[in-house]
């Protein structure tokens, strides 16, 4: 069993009260999700973040295939860091913790991300050309539209 790891960081030049207003706010993540992920929010998304919370998407990660999803927040601790996992989906295993900090001139932001192909071997096959350079497009935008919304430090 292969468990992927992707880990990333971002300053911003913002307090942390901007920042976790943006980040607890679950509608803002089909802002900085790619238009190419086809994402909808169906449920979940009517009040800030708590845990205990169950969000419903749809998304289209590969070969226009819609695949709903579905997130727990299972974990809040306001303006520190927040877990989603998924419930349903297209992945095994999907565990995403999103940490914030505060830095001269502004924020950390840090993404911790642990998860698991389906399909055996033809998933862990899969991984380099399709589902890795997937996610790294998706945090690579999400980065480029965070700075696009609030600058760089």
């Amino acid at each position: 069993m292969k468990i992927y790891t992707l880990h990333a960081k971002q300053n911003l030049p913002i307090s942390i009260e901007e920042a976790w207003q943006f980040l607890s706010d679950p509608k803002n993540l089909k802002v900085i999700t790619p238009d190419f992920m086809g994402f909808h929010i169906q449920s979940g998304a009517d009040r800030s973040m708590f845990a205990g919370q169950i969000v419903e998407y749809i998304v289209t990660p590969i070969l226009g295939i819609k695949t709903k999803w579905v997130t727990e927040i299972t974990h809040v601790v306001d303006k520190k860091y927040f877990v989603d996992e998924q419930r349903f989906g297209p992945y095994a295993f999907w565990h995403h913790k999103h940490f914030i900090k505060e830095i001269d001139g502004g924020v950390e932001m840090e993404d911790l991300l642990h998860y698991k192909l389906p399909f055996g071997f033809l998933g862990q096959w899969a991984h380099p050309f399709l589902v890795k350079s997937k996610l790294d497009k998706i945090f690579e935008y999400r980065k480029n539209k965070l700075v696009e919304l609030f600058g760089t430090i």
